[in-house]
């Protein structure tokens, strides 16, 4: 007994394909009379001919298995399409490290830590490839500083010293002339 006629008018009249419509099996003779909308509605309102829900297409086993893509797993030589540069760039972690850096460089500026001139010494540096990361650059800065300022002190003790010679000095002719000024 072919109910192709019903299914037909049913998909028609609950707006959906022919393959969502479920008639019931033990009602197939009551079914088969249906012969118009009318009737066709009337059975649908009884529940002899129902829309079957939409079947789930669940994202939950694609959730789980990134969630594990993240600690690491499922991701050895086998599982890699690309090659190494494909999948991560050289040129982005360059260009990653590069702004970390000059980031780091113009924060210190700012802050007056660094004057522009040990600014550009190492705004060169970081981009002839001299600091691998922000730690080494920072260490770098420490030092270049600290080497200053050991210079300058230095700089500053000759010079105290080359002003007590000096004066040093002016005080003995002074006290020269005044043993010659004393034995005329």
């Amino acid at each position: 007994m072919s109910m192709k006629l019903q299914k037909r008018l049913a998909a028609s009249i609950k707006d959906c394909g022919k393959g969502r419509i479920w008639l019931d099996p033990n009602e197939a003779n009551e079914i088969s009379m249906a012969n118009s909308r009318f009737n066709i509605r009337k059975l649908i309102k009884d529940g002899l001919i129902i829309r079957k829900a939409v079947k789930m297409h669940s994202r939950s086993r694609v959730r789980k298995n990134l969630e594990a893509k993240r600690k690491g797993r499922h991701t050895g030589i086998g599982k890699r399409k690309g090659t190494r540069e494909a999948r991560m760039p050289t040129k982005v972690l360059w260009m990653r490290r590069l702004r970390v850096l000059r980031r780091l460089l113009r924060k210190y500026r700012q802050q007056k830590k660094i004057d522009k001139h040990i600014y550009h010494y190492f705004y060169r540096h970081a981009k002839g490839n001299c600091y691998k990361n922000k730690r080494v650059l920072v260490e770098a800065i420490h030092k270049m500083k600290t080497e200053k300022m050991k210079d300058k002190a230095l700089a500053e003790q000759s010079e105290a010293r080359k002003e007590k010679a000096k004066l040093q000095k002016a005080k003995k002719a002074a006290k020269k002339e005044e043993s010659m000024r004393a034995e005329k």
